[in-house]
């Protein structure tokens, strides 16, 4: 790799949830019942789920399986695949002793950050027991429970997972999506203590929560703004995937989920939240970015033609592309197609990401995976690259 290329501040990375996180935590009399880890032989079959249930059995392969009121989830290896080739890559559960430290262990992940170029990371939960909005405690049993996982979750986020890392892990805190005021005060309440971002769903609706177009989120909304926090909009936080059909290969999930963060931009493009809250931003993490310039073509052109009828002028008095310009920001870790269209998309609206742990992630190659997808694109401003790399997640993040 050629020097000097700047290193990365990633904006979409996960934590392996360490086992102890709410045994440690939650008061006793929900210790048994609360998130804990088991080690247990488990019956897996891919067909039936990606990674929400596994039967105990006799005759199955050694899981740690997050135990959560009556829900049994296993850790999954394509959720903790780094320092695994890409064919040794299985749909299948694990255990801790069988992943990289980096995944759970904040000294081991900083190493692993330095190995790859990063500098700094901020990371959203994994796949089970927390998912990628938090959406794991929204399905608890017990709301009292669930808050209170919720809290020990960003208590850990904060005071442990990024405390002694010198600032290069970047806080990122989960709400209780069942109560838009609790969540209000839990962003106000992490906010207190530095933090600056928080998990939302691409589509809350798809939760059985009220859409982003009912009203009910606004002292959630209000809240974030109000503190500076960054709604960090995960693919796949809706709890859904678009499938072509129940047979197809489950490789088409990795390219259609982008759809989701498709739907996510045109609607928040068009809910008017941007116009009552100017100052909210929002990140749409792991969606790539080649699709955007269409998509900001395609909402300018129905705002024109279609906004006498189809309702979209009354609520957004400017072109959508507008907003997106000043509230939206996109994340990618491959797409040389959308950095040869980063004219058509904005500079100051891209941020990078690593992806680490997942079988998708750039690691240990980001850096230099970056350089070479900058120079594919022929982009050779160092102040374009500056941004990309890291400027544009200083600024949004309110780095130092």
């Amino acid at each position: 790799m050629t020097s000097p290329f700047p290193r990365l501040i990633s904006a979409d990375d996960h934590v392996l949830e360490p086992a102890t996180l709410w045994t440690d935590r939650l008061p006793s009399r929900y210790r048994g019942i609360g998130p804990h880890v088991r080690r247990e032989k488990v019956a897996f079959d891919p067909k039936v789920s990606l990674s929400l249930h596994a039967e105990a059995s006799a005759d199955g392969v050694w899981a740690d399986v997050w135990h959560f009121e009556s829900k049994r989830e296993p850790l999954m290896l394509v959720g903790a695949a780094v320092g695994y080739g890409h064919d040794e890559v299985e749909l299948r559960p694990t255990t801790f002793d069988e992943v990289r430290p980096g995944c759970y262990i904040p000294a081991a992940r900083l190493a692993d950050m330095d190995m790859a170029g990063v500098e700094a990371s901020l990371c959203f939960p994994n796949m089970a027991p927390t998912r990628f909005c938090g959406q794991g405690f929204l399905e608890a049993q017990d709301r009292e429970l669930g808050l209170l996982c919720v809290r020990a979750y960003n208590d850990y986020m904060i005071d442990e997972w990024c405390a002694d890392s010198g600032g290069r892990l970047v806080p990122l805190c989960i709400i209780p999506l069942w109560d838009p005021e609790l969540a209000a005060q839990e962003v106000r309440r992490t906010a207190s203590r530095g933090n600056r971002a928080v998990c939302f769903s691409e589509a809350p609706a798809r939760l059985g929560l009220p859409s982003i177009h009912s009203g009910a989120w606004e002292p959630f909304f209000q809240a974030c703004e109000e503190t500076g926090t960054v709604l960090m909009i995960h693919v796949g936080s809706s709890s859904h995937v678009p499938m072509p059909s129940d047979d197809a290969p489950m490789g088409e999930s990795n390219i259609l989920v982008t759809l989701n963060s498709v739907t996510a931009m045109v609607d928040w493009l068009f809910s008017g939240i941007f116009v009552r809250y100017p100052n909210l931003k929002i990140c749409l993490a792991e969606c790539q970015i080649g699709w955007v310039p269409y998509i900001l073509q395609r909402a300018d052109e129905i705002w024109e033609i279609h906004g006498n009828w189809a309702g979209t002028r009354a609520r957004v008095p400017e072109l959508p592309s507008t907003y997106f310009r000043s509230n939206v920001f996109v994340t990618f870790f491959s797409d040389v197609v959308g950095l040869r269209n980063l004219d058509a998309i904005g500079a100051d609206n891209v941020l990078v990401e690593t992806d680490y742990p997942h079988s998708d992630s750039t690691w240990p190659c980001s850096q230099p995976h970056l350089q070479k997808q900058v120079e594919l694109a022929g982009i050779t401003d160092p102040e374009i690259i500056e941004k990309i790399a890291r400027g544009n997640a200083r600024k949004l993040f309110q780095l130092d």
